[in-house]
């Protein structure tokens, strides 16, 4: 459904585009950025609306449904900063072994997933402290987090574990992430992140802990795609 959804929004998006008369390939690095940032807003937006929309035709909903809570970041139990550090740390360790088994195995270095960044390939490392900066920022580090994690651990994990215990919907809820950025050959590290992201929101049922570890993977690999950028130039 999510994928329709974002199909739909993008062939919208598309024909807007081309009925405003923009040259997409004629524009500069700044205006990609800001339109790559319009886009995502366009689609978290639709995507959202209606899922809060299907979910409202459940009510009551459990209180930790679709919760961001700010306050107790740091509670041993229940503190989203605290444990999205633990995520983040746990995900980035099994990651680099899944990477190193399936190095040993294939004898080829794994493919790093980097989602919607490829596309802003060209402005990351590019933009100078501006308005296109935060664009990009925005984009990959906020908008793109709170779509997919109240997606997929908000909306698909919670509704899950009505039915299957809390274990099992971290799994399929982490497998259905993997597979809905359609690279295969990164399915592994991206189900390890999937998994890691879904026991920090089992733990504290607060969204702004998956959150938090899907911007700062975000955030890392936007990081060295434009260390890798200022090196071939």
């Amino acid at each position: 459904m999510c994928q329709i959804i974002f199909v739909f929004t993008g062939l919208v998006e598309a024909a807007a585009v081309i009925n405003l008369g923009i040259q997409y390939d004629e524009l500069s690095l700044d205006e990609k950025s800001e339109i790559s940032f319009a886009e995502q807003g366009l689609i978290t937006a639709v995507v959202l609306g209606i899922i809060y929309r299907m979910a409202n035709s459940y009510q009551p909903l459990s209180e930790d449904f679709f919760k961001y809570d700010w306050g107790v970041p740091f509670d041993l139990q229940k503190g989203w900063l605290l444990w999205a550090g633990i995520g983040l740390a746990g995900a980035l360790t099994a990651m680099a072994m899944t990477g190193a088994v399936m190095s040993f195995f294939s004898g080829e270095t794994p493919e790093m997933e980097i989602d919607s960044l490829v596309t802003l390939l060209p402005s990351i490392g590019s933009l100078n402290i501006t308005f296109s900066t935060a664009c990009v920022v925005g984009t990959t580090g906020v908008l793109a987090p709170l779509l997919e994690e109240t997606v997929f651990r908000g909306f698909i994990m919670a509704s899950l574990t009505k039915w299957v215990p809390t274990p099992v919907a971290i799994i399929i809820s982490a497998a259905v992430f993997a597979l809905a950025h359609f690279t295969p050959e990164a399915f592994p590290q991206l189900f390890v992140l999937g998994t890691f992201m879904g026991i920090s929101y089992a733990q504290t049922r607060n969204l702004l802990a998956p959150i938090t570890i899907h911007a700062f993977w975000n955030t890392g690999v936007a990081l060295l795609l434009s260390s890798l950028q200022l090196q071939g130039q």
